[in-house]
This record gives structure tokens, C-alpha cells and sequence, in this order.
């Protein structure tokens, strides 16, 4: 919109990852520190260049600053839900640009494999006022709604789930690295139907972070800049998941905030993060975004064009929530960052230059990168 003024006033300039899978050993706090050790060191940074701190499934930030040996001016801790990844590099984003702090770190730690960690049921933490508290239930409802309103199938499903895997194979970090066919999918197990399990998430522990500061400070550090050029979410309360609106309404405003904010055309996108907790999402999301119809998301895809090298729009080419590792938003951010910096290796999208990130959820948002 013409009055919004933080177009390129905000940079990642480092970001780092653990590994992925089961380590009872150590707990949210290691993994966070493992990971922010590691971003400060993409950056060229030190950890005493850090003044701002924001912590997600980190229980105290206070606590954590202590392991990590810093004393920042802001610290704020976010809600433990996926939607809050674009909600907290949102919130760093503001307190660079105000002045709140200049270099901001953004960490999350999730040990929620090792712990057997719920999600749904008394554990799940979310409203669910009709009874149904598993996610990939409420998913598996909207899904049948959207086959049956629109005519899209469990196929569509299927080419998503093997697309994401397919790029998950030419990633070392990613969990699932095995490709799969159409009829692979159809095979796998019955988890809600229509969802089988390949629509799923991968639960592990693991730890990413990000930091962000001022495009003048950024230039003096290692790696070239990637530039927060755009972002718009809405909070959707009115209706309780499962939605019968597949968060379309919600997806079409921000479409027609982001792109403007970020002065971009939705045709200069060259990959697309996509919030894929299951694999409807995914579809949902294409459409909310307006990269096809309402209900045409299915053709849309049959032709590959999610794919890494043939496609003209590749997505999750790290494999995402359903191959790499569910780490709820903040793994795809930092692979959108490393696209942008051209450092993804046989997963690279050739000349990628933006990157959209995008989520369909109650808290429905997107965020555009930019290498310049």
C-alpha cells in the first residue's frame, strides 16, 4: 500500500540450522544455541553484536540469553504455533526498523520428538470447540470439502507429497530423502482419510535461527544481504478450523498487500516456501495467493510446475514440512534466504533472485526476500 513504509528497511544477514531427527540428549535451549551459533558464524558476527532476541518453543528467554552469553535490549518470547514464524521475523523487523535494536536474533529450538510431543489432542494448545483437536484431521475435513466442491483428488495430493520428497533427496539435511511415485503414495497408509501418511509432517527435534539488522550494518558483514521487501498477514479467528473457506478470503487480501509492499508482480517470484504441514495447504495456498483459480490448483500442478528444473515455480526445495523436517516455518524462511543468496547447491533455483513464503493458517501471512 502506498503508505506502508518498510520496503528494504530489513535484511537477514546470517542463518543456521542443527541437524534433524531424535536427540534425547539435549533440549530446546541446546538446539536453539546450536543453531544461533551457527547463523552467528554465517553472518560474521559475534554474539555480543546481538541486542535484540526473540525465542520460539524456548520456554524462558531469559534463560536462554544467559547460555548464550548475551544482554539484549529487546526480548520477546512467541506463541508456540507455526503461524508465528512469519509473525516473529514480522516483530524483528519492526524493532530494527524503529531502532528498538539493530541486530535481532531469532531463534527456535523444538525437541518435540524426543519428548513425544502431541500435537492435537489435550496437548495441542490450540481452540477446538467442535471436539476435533488432531490438525491432520481438521486438514483431511477441509480437503473432502475441496474434492468435493471443486473436483480435485488425492492425485494432487500425491504429486506434492513426491515433488517435495524429490527435492528432499538433493538436500543432506533433510530427514526423508527417498523418492516416491504417484503409486507409492497411494499405497502408503490410511492416516484420516483422505490424508495417507506421506501428506504428514515429519516430527523431529532440530533448531534453526535467523538474524536480522539494518542494511547499513549489513554491509560490512560476511554474506550478501536478503532484503525483507514485503509482508502482509491477517489473523482469521471468526470461524474455528476446519474452515469451509480454506483460508481463501484471508490469502486474497495479503495477495493484494504483499506484492505491492514489496513492489513486485507476483510473475517476478521465482520459488515459493509454502507452509505445508500437510499437503492441502499447499493447494490451498496456491489459490489464496492467486497463482491459480480457486479450485484449479490440481491442474495447476499437474504439469510440474513446482518442480526444481522444469518448473516454472519451484517450491519447498529443501522438502519442506512433509521430507525435510517439520520445524514449523522457520527452516523453509532460512532456505528462501539461502535460494536468495544462490547457496543451495543441486537444489538451486537457477538465478533466483525472490522468494515468497507463505502461510495458510489462522494467522494467514507472506513475506517476499530479495537478493537486491
Amino acid at each position: 500500500m502506498s503508505s506502508w513504509n518498510m520496503r528494504d528497511k530489513v535484511c537477514v544477514v546470517g542463518v543456521g540450522n542443527t541437524q534433524y531427527g531424535n536427540f534425547p540428549e539435549t533440549d530446546s535451549y541446546g538446539l536453539g544455541a546450536q543453531a544461533l551459533a551457527a547463523a552467528v558464524e554465517d553472518a560474521g558476527l559475534s554474539f555480543k553484536d546481538i541486542d535484540g532476541l526473540i525465542v520460539n518453543r524456548i520456554p524462558s528467554y531469559e534463560r536462554f540469553a544467559q547460555m548464550v552469553g548475551i544482554n539484549p535490549q529487546f526480548c520477546l518470547p512467541t506463541d508456540m504455533a507455526g503461524r508465528f514464524a512469519s509473525v516473529s521475523l514480522t516483530i524483528a523487523a519492526q524493532a530494527v526498523a524503529s531502532g528498538a535494536a539493530e541486530t535481532v536474533a531469532l531463534v527456535y529450538g523444538n525437541n518435540g520428538r524426543s519428548k513425544r510431543m502431541l500435537y492435537g489432542g489435550a496437548e495441542g494448545g490450540q481452540w477446538n470447540p467442535w471436539g476435533m483437536t488432531s490438525p491432520g484431521a481438521t486438514h483431511a475435513m477441509m480437503w473432502r470439502m475441496h474434492m468435493d466442491r471443486f473436483g480435485t483428488t488425492t492425485d494432487d495430493l500425491g504429486r506434492v507429497a513426491s515433488t517435495f520428497r524429490k527435492h528432499a533427496s538433493l538436500n543432506a539435511d533433510a530427514v526423508m530423502r527417498t523418492p516416491f511415485t504417484l503409486e507409492d503414495y497411494h499405497q502408503a497408509r490410511p492416516i484420516c482419510e483422505p490424508l495417507r501418511l506421506l501428506d504428514y509432517c515429519l516430527i523431529n527435534d532440530g533448531g534453526v535461527a535467523w538474524i536480522v539488522t539494518t542494511p547499513e550494518r549489513a554491509k560490512d558483514l560476511r554474506k550478501p544481504p536478503v532484503y525483507v521487501s514485503g509482508y502482509a498477514q491477517r489473523d482469521v479467528f471468526e470461524q474455528a478450523t476446519p474452515r469451509d473457506d480454506f483460508w481463501y478470503p484471508a490469502l486474497q487480501q495479503i495477495a493484494g498487500e504483499v506484492y505491492d509492499r514489496a513492489g513486485i508482480g507476483r510473475d517476478e517470484i521465482d520459488g515459493l516456501m509454502i507452509y505445508d504441514n500437510f499437503t492441502p495447504t499447499v493447494l490451498f495456498t496456491l489459490e489464496g495467493l492467486g497463482f491459480c483459480p480457486q479450485g484449479e490448483s490440481g491442474n495447476f500442478i499437474k504439469d510440474g510446475i513446482l518442480e526444481l528444473g522444469t518448473g516454472r515455480l519451484p517450491a519447498n526445495t529443501n522438502g519442506g514440512h512433509l521430507s525435510e523436517s517439520y520445524m514449523q516455518g522457520w527452516a523453509l524462511i532460512a532456505e528462501a534466504v539461502r535460494q536468495a543468496r544462490g547457496e543451495c547447491g543441486d537444489r538451486q533455483i537457477e538465478g533466483a533472485r525472490a522468494i515468497q513464503y507463505a502461510c495458510a493458517a489462522n494467522i494467514a501471512s507472506s513475506i517476499i526476500f530479495r537478493r537486491d
